[in-house]
């Protein structure tokens, strides 16, 4: 039951303060966000049914503030609503091969965009992008030919080095686009990243393509290193997937 891995999950760095500090407003972005978190980081696993009502007495707010944000993470593809026999159900949105390789897709158009313009910024700028994301990508090199590999860096120095780009070329509505939709792929990576590590090499070649489109200057190039980084990402969690199974279908 999803209330019982939120009770289990007081543990992580997520605060449950009562209703009534601030506004409604503020109840459902907090009820949002501490949610989005379990979810995102696989505390809140991926098919557990969800009841509003446990969630509410966790979250020390009323249902109507956590019903709000469950609708608002159903309308993201973070929960996803089952009608079976009379009842409908709230679970968390299951991992599967094809939702996977949708996500990457979009994330990849998304950050090939905002990396788009970063290759049109100043070419002081850019040299000192360039080179903070090869300081990152030596990094995410060192820590995946490491015995024992530590995982959860590698999930770090990537999502830094994407990070990196985006914010430099972005306006406020990709920036919020890409926001809204990243963390779903995050999902993917934090619960598979230990069968990826193999492919950090991969990874990193191709992170130095982005990185030399990037000094080039060229737009459309720089574009199609992001885009192609992520497309060949999602093939490669494709195989895990297959190997190791979807994780919460029915």
């Amino acid at each position: 039951m999803a209330v019982d891995q939120a009770t289990n999950a007081a543990n992580a760095p997520v605060n449950a303060p009562a209703e009534g500090a601030g506004g409604r407003g503020e109840s459902v972005s907090r009820a949002y966000d501490q949610l989005r978190e379990l979810i995102v980081h696989g505390r809140l696993a991926p098919g557990s049914r969800i009841i509003e009502s446990d969630l509410a007495d966790w979250l020390g707010l009323s249902r109507t503030p956590t019903r709000s944000a469950l609708h608002r993470l159903q309308q993201e593809g973070y929960v996803v609503a089952l009608d079976r026999t009379k009842e409908r159900r709230l679970t968390v949105a299951p991992l599967t091969q094809s939702d996977a390789m949708e996500l990457f897709q979009i994330v990849g158009q998304l950050e090939g965009m905002a990396a788009g313009a970063t290759a049109e910024r100043p070419a002081v700028e850019r040299a000192e992008l360039v080179t903070r994301l090869r300081a990152l990508n030596a990094d995410l090199a060192s820590v995946g030919r490491a015995t024992p590999a530590d995982p959860p860096q590698l999930f770090d120095l990537d999502n830094a080095f994407h990070r990196a780009y985006v914010e430099a070329g972005a306006g406020a509505r990709l920036l919020a686009l890409h926001d809204a939709i990243k963390p779903q792929a995050e999902r993917y990576a934090r619960l598979y990243v230990n069968y990826l590590v193999v492919e950090i090499s991969t990874s990193v070649a191709e992170h130095e393509v982005i990185n030399q489109c990037l000094e080039a200057g060229d737009p459309e190039a720089t574009r199609q290193a992001v885009e192609n980084n992520w497309r060949n990402a999602a093939q490669r969690l494709s195989r895990v997937i297959g190997t190791h199974g979807e994780r919460g279908s029915w």
